[in-house]
């Protein structure tokens, strides 16, 4: 961020509520961006021949990586420090409470933490920026207030996030090594198998459902019903979420390819509202979470309904040794 905060230990993603992060809402548009035909088809356009599939597929692959790997994406996160209550010095120095690369000054300054509350007091001659206006101190918002500072010196960026009751400083670093290292994501061949048109069942109220985190906590996030899809005449569900401020379904899942040849944690899909009570899934674009490339993203994990008794051969696979 959880999304506004999936900021990944996840996307990835570095996050509204849901690893999430800042940057999240960036790639969830990314993802969104489909050619027409992939919004909701009747039955002639459905029958997609392979070539398309596979041209869109790398459409939308191309956006993807683009967010990824932009100079405000999940591969630029560095660090992710929980404040205390009260003083938290910030600096290179490695006795500092907020350890910064070694581009910054030893000693840039101290967050206060008051409750939800964080100011930042910067040590005399330091001078960051905050979108483009010089930073001389004071009150810094979280990402939980929709609006959060970014802090800006140099190369790096510092964002305060909110997951749960604690208040942390993430670090960017748009110099990175995992971004200036960045290799191509193993993908699954594009197949028209799994652009699938599903049945959305909506919640007969309003609901919410709860969201595990790879911080161990729980998130309980709301839930517009259930969608329900067939694969080799067999009948499956998932659960998806929608993110405060968000116009999109947010599916968070795991399958049997987990085991061997994707994330282990599981994966993401977006996918348009439903429309006409229908939603199609397309799980050529199932995406690894900013977990899968940062140990400093703090992302949600899929709740127990969404762990399906299916191999996903779909989308991408592991990247690197995650």
């Amino acid at each position: 961020m959880l999304t506004r905060k999936w900021h990944l230990p996840c996307i990835a993603a570095s996050a509204p509520k849901a690893e999430r992060g800042y940057t999240l809402r960036a790639m969830k548009t990314a993802l969104l961006l489909l050619p027409a035909s992939l919004v909701l088809m009747d039955s002639a356009a459905r029958a997609v021949t392979p070539i398309d599939i596979e041209a869109e597929t790398r459409a939308w692959q191309k956006k993807r990586i683009a967010t990824l790997t932009s100079d405000d994406g999940w591969l630029t996160l560095v660090g992710l420090y929980w404040l205390n209550e009260g003083q938290n010095s910030v600096g290179s120095d490695k006795g500092s409470a907020v350890v910064l690369p070694a581009k910054a000054p030893a000693e840039l300054g101290t967050f206060f933490k008051k409750g939800e509350n964080v100011t930042l007091e910067l040590k005399p001659g330091v001078t960051l920026l905050s979108g483009d206006q010089l930073f001389t101190g004071g009150p810094v918002r979280s990402d939980a207030s929709g609006q959060p500072d970014m802090l800006r010196l140099g190369s790096l960026r510092l964002l305060v996030i909110k997951r749960g009751e604690k208040l942390g400083i993430r670090v960017k670093d748009s110099e990175a090594d995992a971004r200036r290292d960045f290799h191509a994501i193993p993908m699954y061949p594009a197949s028209a198998k799994w652009r699938i048109e599903a049945r959305f069942e909506p919640a007969t109220e309003a609901r919410s459902i709860a969201v595990p985190t790879v911080l161990g906590t729980v998130e309980q996030m709301s839930s517009p019903g259930s969608v329900l899809f067939s694969v080799g005449g067999k009948e499956y569900r998932l659960d998806p979420v929608v993110e405060p401020g968000e116009n999109s379904l947010f599916f968070i899942f795991g399958d049997q390819t987990n085991r061997t040849e994707t994330y282990g944690a599981g994966r993401f899909l977006y996918t348009e509202m439903p429309v006409n009570g229908r939603v199609v899934l397309d799980f050529n674009r199932a995406v690894n979470p900013p977990c899968a490339f940062s140990p400093y993203a703090t992302c949600p994990l899929p709740p127990r309904q969404n762990k399906l008794a299916l191999r996903v051969e779909a989308g991408e696979k592991r990247y690197g040794n995650h």
